[in-house]
């Protein structure tokens, strides 16, 4: 009881968070983008384009959030909570497509350096910075970046945002100090690579759950210790663990008790292997005992018709 209520006090933590850093993200969006235009600087209209980015990452890890919350019903009976991996899949899409673009724009300024207003470039850069610093703060003390994937995707679009301001910051100080002309796009270019490599990772978290995977934070050798150890079960077979969203995961498997056992019996290895899973983080638990006499199957992971999967054998 205790886990869903701090489930939903981060839940409603997450959404103010979103909706503040949205605010602050649109409104100098707009300023750095005509900036970007009046001084002719890729690095500062890169930046404003990010920054148009984090804002539509923004609403829709937002309206993940919403969506999550509305409650199961008979045709998605886990509810809209599985929205939130699917949000952080296109947060990761976009800053990827965001710095493809950017790389592009960069390899045409290198063959023809165009005049750059330096001081305007200067200034914007700064207080780009501030802001990005500001927000990355609000997101970092006041949601889950750690363990929330579709936060975490949004926090990332911030992150790489400052680290345009940063690089449009070093490029303007170039060209005063050196009147060095190509480093406008060369620092649009490394920040490119820098959102490149966050999408990257965020695409490949939230696939990994789209695909069912097993959570990371998850021991699978030790979990499958820890059920078999318990008092009453001889071994366990078609285990799958996998992840509704984040930090929401479940845990199905056939277990082999002893034929002896009585029905209280059984109920009480249930709730004490369910308790156990709950310490581990897996609050959805599906387990189908039955005896030696009944078990057909000797692989802990479950076996696809004619394709069998990779499968350790567990002999007794």
């Amino acid at each position: 009881m205790g886990h869903n209520h701090s489930h939903g006090h981060a839940h409603s933590s997450n959404k103010r968070v979103l909706r503040i850093s949205f605010i602050i993200i649109t409104s100098y969006m707009i300023i750095e983008a005509v900036g970007g235009f009046l001084t002719n600087s890729l690095a500062l209209l890169s930046d404003a384009g990010h920054m148009l980015s984090d804002s539509v990452s923004l609403v829709i890890a937002l309206l993940a959030f919403q969506l999550g919350e509305k409650a199961a019903s008979y045709s998605n009976t886990y509810g809209f909570r599985r929205f939130e991996i699917i949000a952080a899949m296109i947060n990761g899409a976009t800053l990827m497509l965001i710095s493809l673009y950017i790389v592009y724009e960069a390899i045409i300024r290198f063959a023809n350096p165009p005049e750059v207003a330096t001081t305007g470039m200067l200034l914007i850069s700064i207080i780009g910075l501030l802001v990005n610093l500001a927000v990355a703060w609000i997101m970092f003390r006041g949601g889950d970046t750690e363990h929330n994937l579709n936060m975490r995707g949004a926090f990332l679009h911030v992150i790489s945002d400052m680290l345009g301001s940063v690089g449009a910051i070093i490029a303007a100080i170039l060209i005063m100090v050196f009147g060095w002309g190509w480093a406008d796009p060369l620092a649009s270019l490394i920040v490119a690579i820098l959102i490149l490599r966050s999408g990257y990772f965020v695409m490949k978290d939230a696939l990994h759950v789209l695909m069912e995977g097993t959570p990371k934070s998850v021991n699978i050798e030790e979990l499958i210790k820890g059920i078999e150890k318990t008092e009453g079960i001889q071994s366990i077979h078609d285990l799958h663990i996998w992840s509704i969203t984040s930090e929401m995961h479940a845990l199905s498997c056939h277990a082999v008790v002893d034929s002896e056992l009585t029905v209280a019996e059984s109920e009480a290895i249930l709730r004490s292997i369910e308790h156990e899973l709950e310490h581990k983080g897996i609050s959805h638990v599906t387990i189908q005992l039955e005896t030696a006499a009944h078990s057909h199957e000797n692989t802990i992971l479950c076996q696809a018709k004619n394709k069998p999967l990779h499968v350790h054998h567990h002999h007794h």
